[in-house]
């Protein structure tokens, strides 16, 4: 190709700042003429663990050779062998409240559906909370509408510190991840200060005649300002941010564009880019149909897109919900996806209202309505370790820090025996004695491939404290 970097990273575009959709058409256009020769030159690339910059992964969405498509997986693979090993980590999501003012045409809390909306009390939080306990959670992704009289950030606030002040027996929630509508600055400072976890937000569409087409009304409504949401976060301290597209709104190859020239923009403004990137692919939904939506997204389409995002980005988490079936998360945890929730509600309630058989109003309907233990088991019977870890951010190895040591091939060191001591811990809590016995089977497994001796040495000492009743080791 011939096209050269006219659009780099942080120069803004006729969309408004550092989206160019005329730039990002016409290189789509002109990435279908990429000769054979250059694609073999950006899959060795990526084959290095280097990364790749946005017009070298237009070319391989562009590319239709069946072989390439074929280096492509296997490439996709052999990074997350070597980058995240076996292991995947473990999430729940929890809906705190579902009032919103925006009318977004793809979401079931659109302010025009007509349903009794609620909000979370505190004593609810904390019921919800011990249900998700009780599966085994360490980790949350607190998830809330867009209503500042119903849902202001003094909410959220307590929300945080009601969930982080809770105790149990077998340990607590320890890191909160938080997906609310784009803020201000200070908002984002008040969430640093209690705690968050890592700040997430869907652009759901950078095509900006699509965004506003599928966005009717509120304050959402305004691309610019929802675009460059992760600058004033990073400008409050938030410096773990997580992106995505909702798949199925625009042109797919477009979306995986914008998600990557927006991510070399954060990268140039802070240094740091996205922690994780989720891949969503649009659900059904009370009010929402997917005969919509032109651009729906076929299963061979979606795996050979998480592969390509996963060579352009291997040290970046890739996040899978369950939207996506039992089948095609096992399919993708293959070509890259490092996280994946686990007996999921996505009703505000949903957790206690499920546990008393009461049906609950989703944000979407799930497609992997597998239980926790089920997910976690069957993670062990494919060769995995289920990870509840949560150290990185408890260390302070965030942002710049943990990209530092992902890059120069260190972060490995910490992440094998933090996943077993978690996995140690979660089967004496939580496991029935075939579960006890598959942990132990596992662990024994792994520990030997931790490479440092010292580190192997004091994550087998602090196991057997774990099985003498001590708990949260982390290094």
């Amino acid at each position: 190709m011939k096209t050269k970097m006219t659009a780099e990273a942080g120069s803004a575009g006729k969309d408004g700042v550092f989206i160019d959709r005329d730039y990002i058409e016409g290189l789509l256009e002109e990435a279908k003429h990429t000769e054979d020769a250059e694609i073999h030159r950006i899959l060795d690339k990526a084959g290095r663990f280097e990364g790749l910059n946005h017009i070298e992964i237009a070319s391989l969405l562009a590319t239709k050779n069946p072989a390439h498509t074929e280096r492509i997986f296997s490439i996709a693979g052999e990074i997350k062998r070597h980058i995240y090993g076996n292991r995947i980590v473990l999430f729940a999501p929890l809906y705190v409240s579902d009032y919103c003012v925006n009318r977004c045409s793809y979401c079931s809390y659109n302010c025009g559906h007509d349903f009794d909306r609620r909000k979370l009390t505190m004593d609810e939080i904390r019921e919800e909370v011990n249900i998700l306990e009780q599966m085994g959670h360490k980790r949350i992704a607190m998830e809330a509408g867009e209503h500042d009289g119903e849902c202001p950030i003094d909410y959220i606030l307590e929300c945080m510190k009601t969930i982080y002040d809770m105790k149990f027996e077998n340990g607590e929630i320890r890191r909160i991840n938080v997906n609310i509508a784009a803020t201000t600055v200070e908002n984002y400072r008040k969430l640093k200060e209690a705690g968050i976890g890592t700040y997430i937000l869907f652009q759901e569409t950078y095509h900006r005649p699509t965004y506003e087409k599928v966005h009717l009304g509120g304050p959402k409504r305004n691309y610019a300002y929802h675009l460059t949401a992760f600058d004033r976060a990073q400008e409050g301290g938030i410096d773990d941010v997580g992106g995505g597209v909702l798949f199925g709104l625009a042109d797919p190859y477009f979306e995986v564009l914008g998600l990557m020239i927006h991510n070399e923009h954060l990268e140039e403004r802070f240094n740091v880019g996205f922690h994780t990137i989720s891949v969503p692919r649009i659900c059904p939904g009370e009010g929402v149909r997917l005969t919509d939506f032109p651009h729906l997204v076929d299963d061979a389409a979606f795996e050979r897109i998480v592969a390509i995002i996963r060579l352009a980005v291997p040290f970046t988490g890739m996040i899978l919900s369950t939207r996506e079936s039992h089948e095609m998360r096992e399919r993708l945890l293959k070509l890259g996806i490092s996280q994946i929730s686990a007996g999921s509600s996505t009703g505000v309630g949903g957790y206690h209202q499920r546990k008393i058989h009461e049906k609950s109003t989703p944000q979407f309907n799930i497609n992997d309505d597998r239980s926790a233990p089920e997910i976690i088991s069957e993670l062990m019977d494919d060769g995995f370790i289920p990870s509840f870890c949560t150290a990185c951010y408890r260390n302070g190895r965030t942002g710049d820090r943990f990209m530092a040591l992902a890059k120069a091939g260190q972060i490995k060191n910490v992440c094998l025996p933090n996943a077993l001591m978690t996995l140690c811990e979660y089967a004496l809590d939580y496991g029935d004695e075939p579960f006890k016995a598959k942990a132990a089977a596992a662990i024994n497994r792994e520990l030997p491939g931790i490479k440092n001796e010292k580190i192997r040495i004091r994550a087998g000492e602090n196991m057997e404290k774990i099985r003498r009743g001590a708990r949260d080791f982390y290094f």
